[in-house]
């Protein structure tokens, strides 16, 4: 029988690699939890592209809540980068660690290591920092991703052009206004 892993899915796209990896040696249950996302309305189109994958691979989904308000607080502490990045990993990381203890998952990881445009070692150094009663397996999906935008465009799977925050959106159009 294979050990039980909880893995943190940020979207779809994020989850097709690093989920067809763990399953090899796991059994996965996937986890969304991002009150970083926003608005609420690019929440939405993510968790139900992230139900389409769960129900086309007939992998278990639990849902956490939509806490975009403490998100923020928290955030606004610390609007620069990386602290924000750091503050966002570990909210959710926290979060993810509770959830695998109510559960009873012994393992843990996240989709976030698929995407080229995350801060790995801000990841790996945030969730080592935090997750301490369940042992979090790293893996740098990086490589694969070609691949994975490949697959998320060939299974229609909604495709998000910034991170999620209130902050990278910003920072997107701010770009696309200086070209």
């Amino acid at each position: 029988m294979k050990p039980f892993l909880l893995l943190h899915v940020c979207c779809a796209p994020c989850a097709i690699i690093p989920l067809e990896y763990f399953q090899r040696e796991y059994e996965v249950t996937l986890f969304y939890y991002n009150p970083n996302i926003h608005p609420y309305k690019e929440y939405i189109d993510r968790l139900n592209s992230v139900r389409l994958l769960s129900d086309g691979c007939h992998i278990p989904l639990v849902e956490g809540p939509y806490d975009d308000h403490s998100f923020l607080k928290t955030i606004l502490n610390h609007p620069g980068e990386p602290s924000r990045c750091r503050d966002c990993y570990w909210i959710r990381f926290v979060k993810l660690e509770e959830m695998a203890e109510q559960m009873g998952i012994p393992y843990v990881s996240t989709t976030l290591l698929y995407s080229i445009y995350q801060k790995h070692d801000l990841i790996k150094e945030t969730a080592f920092q935090y997750i301490q009663k369940r042992t979090f397996l790293y893996r740098d999906f990086r490589h694969h991703f070609r691949k994975g935008v490949q697959i998320a465009k060939e299974r229609n799977y909604y495709r998000q052009t910034y991170c999620g925050c209130l902050f990278s959106n910003y920072d997107r159009y701010k770009k696309k206004q200086a070209r």
